[in-house]
């Protein structure tokens, strides 16, 4: 049976964030409020987590889960070749919307999907997510829906499609944004633009000029 929690309530928010967190290590899924949409959250870690991440998506390993992470610090750890550039984006924009495609740490143990020696990595500007992450460290965490059904902005459209492939919902209310994180890649020596979400190329390239577009 799931368990929820208000995390706008002070002492059920710390309760929340403590089972989440004993929720994910014991390889369970959690649900998490972010700064765009609710997310489904697994130890990153976990090969057996992410798996069940992607089956309660009815998601293929085609497409690999992101990671999200409670500071940038934590990156040092997760990725290799990381440019100036990429570290440019981080200052300007993390905690935010923007995902970073980077080169992952070969000695990592980790099977996120069919992700080719890459992971998409972003810090998230929600202070539950945040929270959480430091808790626990690096998650997997995808938007909390079925595969081909929208994205949910609030805890309740979430747990209505999840039910009970999920431990633990943090529920904070409604997300401040719909929009998606935009996504760069900067496994390259010139960082591209995958895919245009709450940053415009425009915004992108007042940090780093010379980003191109993918077509």
């Amino acid at each position: 049976m799931a368990r929820r929690y208000d995390c706008t309530d002070v002492t059920d928010r710390k309760t929340g964030l403590r089972e989440a967190a004993s929720a994910v290590r014991r390889g369970e899924l959690v649900v998490l409020p972010t700064d765009t949409v609710y997310g489904i959250g697994a130890d990153a870690f976990s090969p057996d987590a992410v798996g069940d991440l992607l089956e309660a998506k009815g998601r293929g390993r085609n497409m690999p889960s992101p990671v999200l992470v409670g500071s940038p610090n934590t990156l040092h750890g997760l990725v290799t070749d990381f440019s100036e550039a990429a570290w440019e984006l981080v200052d300007a924009f993390w905690p935010g919307a923007l995902t970073l495609v980077a080169k992952h740490q070969p000695s990592l143990t980790w099977d996120l999907g069919d992700a080719r020696g890459t992971v998409a990595v972003r810090m998230p500007l929600h202070p539950v997510a945040i929270e959480l992450l430091k808790e626990f460290g690096p998650m997997a965490v995808s938007s909390a829906n079925l595969t081909g059904h929208p994205a949910p902005q609030d805890c309740d459209a979430a747990q209505e499609m999840l039910g009970d492939s999920v431990a633990v919902y943090l529920d904070g209310g409604p997300t401040p944004d719909s929009v998606p994180s935009s996504i760069v890649d900067v496994t390259g020596a010139t960082p591209v633009l995958l895919r245009t979400g709450a940053l415009s190329a425009e915004e992108l390239r007042k940090v780093v000029p010379d980003l191109e577009v993918a077509p």
